[in-house]
């Protein structure tokens, strides 16, 4: 089937693929032409297409991340609702959903080239229902054992695996010199998830007498279904969207996919490790601070600059803004660290606001690095590139997730061990300095393989 000019674009049919010589036929609504890298067709077809497709997946990787942070926000509250879990146990349920988010999301990429992005992007929304039933049902029971809390939680990460299918699926759809600007805006619409949770769940809890912690599962049940509706009835699957097996083992060869995607833990990790710890940070730092009105903030400022720091490296590459980034990831932590110390919270909030920021834009940076560098060192296979690059968005997207693991395990185990973050903090800041290093080493010093290319 190909693309047509009329409103609808495409129409529901069976595709038939060869396998063999068996004519296997797969339902759905799909593409069968697609060439975004030609100016005509891009300009008279191909831009409304791939923004129709852009703002469901949007809306889905939105509610996916939300359902993902719900126990970074919910846990704050807990001990309020009757849960006699101690601050050890309280960051184990803020980890877990990361720790199963980051392992979903490379058979979520796949998913993309083997059910269509559509019908997973539908899929993916429906299965958010089962995280939201089950925090739902158990925030009424106090007397819940840890160990059951800790399996609720962690099927939450669902939401996390929603990144991986999303990314990968909307990178097909645009040409390569708009591609870090659509994979930033797509990857914000669903890290702002993080600080919309933040921000509503606190006031939905409370809103009327007492404290009603299942509301924060139960308000996101309809949205999620009105995401799979929208996903069903807008988006549309792409033939060329074939990251396969083969593809990926190929990718996991590459050196640059490791590279990337332990740069990837300092951006993205960052960002979303920090996002799930900070409402618990400030509760356990400053206590005297209401976390509702305060902590979704700086998930919010690094959504936002997501997409300007893809952006940004369109323009002047991505290893250049990614290494800046981290220089300022590095400079808000030893301000937070100053900030402890002297015990001001203006000066914590202001640090890791900085903090979020340049994670933010780092994230989009980062992102936009992996085709640029699979096009350089692919020459001559643009299609080879274009798959290889589709596989390392995702394992780059699972290594980095588990990021959002690390760090509140790591601010556990300080606080446990030290009594203070401040060890952690110190950690993290010797981690950002070796990722400038390597980004440099490896994309920008003079002489190096890539270093005359923007990468």
């Amino acid at each position: 089937m190909t693309l047509e000019t009329r409103p609808e674009v495409v129409t529901p049919r069976d595709r038939t693929g060869a396998v063999g010589t068996v004519e296997v036929p797969r339902r759905g609504r799909w593409i069968d032409v697609w060439d975004p890298e030609d100016a005509g067709f891009w300009a008279a077809k191909g831009r409304a297409v791939a923004r129709r497709n852009l703002w469901p997946s949007i809306f889905a990787e939105f509610l996916g991340f939300s359902v993902w942070q719900l126990w970074s926000i919910v846990v704050v509250s807990m001990p309020k609702a009757g849960f006699s879990y101690d601050t050890n146990q309280l960051f184990w349920l803020v980890a877990l959903p990361s720790l199963v988010g980051a392992t979903l999301r490379l058979p979520y990429t796949f998913a993309v080239p083997r059910f269509g992005g559509r019908n997973w992007t539908v899929v993916s929304a429906l299965l958010l229902l089962i995280p939201t039933s089950g925090l739902a049902y158990f925030m009424t029971r106090p007397e819940t054992p840890f160990w059951v809390m800790a399996l609720v939680a962690a099927t939450a990460g669902v939401g996390g695996g929603n990144f991986a299918s999303s990314m990968t699926n909307i990178s097909f759809f645009y040409p390569e010199k708009e591609k870090g600007f659509a994979l930033g805006i797509n990857a914000a619409g669903g890290n702002l998830g993080v600080a919309v949770v933040q921000l509503l769940v606190p006031i939905v809890i409370v809103a009327g007498a007492g404290l009603s912690l299942n509301r924060a599962g139960l308000m996101w049940i309809p949205l999620v279904l009105l995401a799979a509706f929208l996903a069903w009835k807008v988006m549309a699957n792409l033939s060329v969207a074939t990251s396969s097996f083969r593809a990926s083992v190929a990718a996991a060869k590459r050196p640059h996919t490791w590279i990337i995607s332990f740069l990837y833990i300092g951006t993205f990790g960052s960002f979303i490790g920090f996002g799930a710890a900070f409402p618990l940070l400030i509760k356990t730092t400053f206590p005297e601070i209401t976390v509702a009105h305060i902590a979704f903030l700086g998930a919010l400022v690094g959504s936002v600059a997501r997409p300007f720091g893809g952006k940004l490296a369109d323009r002047v590459g991505g290893a250049r803004v990614t290494v800046c980034s981290f220089v300022v990831m590095g400079l808000g932590i030893l301000a937070a660290i100053v900030s402890v110390n002297a015990g001001s919270f203006a000066a914590f909030l202001t640090s890791f606001l900085v903090l979020f920021v340049a994670s933010g834009a780092a994230n989009g940076s980062t992102y936009r690095m992996i085709p640029a560098v699979f096009r350089l060192t692919t020459p001559g296979d643009p299609g080879r590139a274009r798959r290889e690059a589709a596989a390392c968005i995702g394992i780059a997207s699972a290594v980095g997730a588990y990021g959002g693991f690390l760090v509140p395990r790591g601010f556990a185990m300080s606080t446990s061990h030290f009594g203070s973050l401040v060890p952690a903090l110190y950690v993290f800041c010797g981690f950002y300095v070796l990722c400038v290093a390597v980004t440099y080493f490896c994309y920008l010093r003079k002489g190096g393989p890539l270093s005359r290319e923007r990468v």
